[in-house]
């Protein structure tokens, strides 16, 4: 397999004049680890060579629409259907032909125009310090904003796309003048000024800064498959809760991929997506990742079972990409750093 972490002028030659017979060019926003081993054994089942270019989601897309018709980009592989969508707006996808992945993916995991595909389901919910929060007094996202957690939530900024997912699901539920007195209510709780990633939300609550963070189930996943002493502490003292059971569910997210709009090699790209939606695929993937499969008839690993069975917000979550930008304006508006 060809790999690069950082896509170079000579790579690009190199993909463009590339005389394999057959093969696949990713641009993939995820950790190496989480996804070479997948692809490599793709290569090993199907004799197709993927050539990997791996970055951050926002200069890939970038890339991609600099590179224009001349790009080679098959697939690209990113995080959150917010950064799906923003694929799809900047129009450098086309639509995926694939009756294997219709059947396969939920409809509510992908596109309804087919222009994105879920790979991977995560939750973001909350966790809490076992020893200074009752979790009877936890129950929803909207009762994070109550007195009782004043100055005792630990949670990510507003530049970071899972919390703007999150506020764009709660402008669907609510409409965006509640999301915005939510938002209020959140700044007024936060413990800090937001900093850092979950895990260190998750860190945080363990080192007594909090009490509460709000994070996705796979960081605390990562935390739980550690042998290191300092993450044990973390999940041996914060536990995770299972937020709106009552009522809508837990907000859930995807990584996910678009096939590019100027593919070279468009077959062996829906070859790729129909191979990580298999059975086996969809385990290993969620496996090493910690996160949910998108197919429901995938096991499931034993560190995300551990934190039990949950209800999911039954949302198409194209529409976290349509009320992207209305969710950072209510965020600023609410003056959420």
């Amino acid at each position: 397999m060809t790999f690069t972490r950082y896509l170079t002028g000579a790579l690009v030659g190199a993909l463009s004049m590339s005389a394999m017979a057959a093969e696949v060019n990713v641009y993939s926003a995820r950790q190496d680890a989480l996804i070479v081993p997948l692809l490599e054994q793709f290569e090993a089942e199907t004799g197709i060579e993927v050539n990997l270019i791996t970055g951050k989601a926002g200069g890939l897309l970038s890339r991609m629409q600099s590179e224009g018709a001349a790009s080679p980009a098959d697939v690209l592989i990113t995080v959150d259907a917010g950064n799906l969508h923003r694929a799809k707006e900047a129009g450098v996808v086309q639509t995926i032909q694939s009756d294997v992945l219709q059947s396969r993916i939920p409809e509510t995991l992908r596109d309804p125009e087919m222009q994105w595909v879920g790979l991977t389901k995560r939750a973001r919910t909350v966790f809490y310090a076992e020893d200074r929060v009752d979790p009877a007094n936890l129950s929803t996202y909207e009762n994070l904003v109550d007195d009782q957690w004043k100055g005792r939530i630990c949670i990510r900024s507003s530049s970071n796309v899972y919390n703007q997912s999150l506020v764009a699901s709660l402008i669907e539920v609510h409409g965006e003048e509640a999301t915005e007195e939510w938002a209020r209510g959140m700044v007024a709780n936060m413990a800090r000024k937001p900093t850092g990633g979950d895990t260190d939300q998750l860190r945080a609550v363990a080192a007594g800064q909090c009490d509460i963070a709000v994070s996705n189930t796979y960081y605390y996943g990562r935390l739980l498959d550690s042998d290191k002493p300092e993450d044990q502490q973390v999940v041996d003292t914060v536990k995770a809760f299972w937020v709106n059971q009552d009522d809508r569910g837990t907000h859930i997210n995807i990584s996910g991929a678009v096939i590019a709009k100027h593919a070279p090699n468009y077959d062996e790209a829906i070859q790729l997506l129909e191979f990580m939606v298999s059975d086996d695929a969809q385990a290993y993937y969620a496996e090493i990742n910690h996160e949910f499969p998108v197919v429901d008839t995938a096991t499931v690993s034993d560190t995300i079972q551990s934190l039990g069975t949950y209800k999911a917000h039954d949302l198409n979550l194209s529409i976290l990409g349509e009320n992207n930008k209305r969710a950072v304006m209510v965020m600023d508006r609410a003056g959420w750093q």
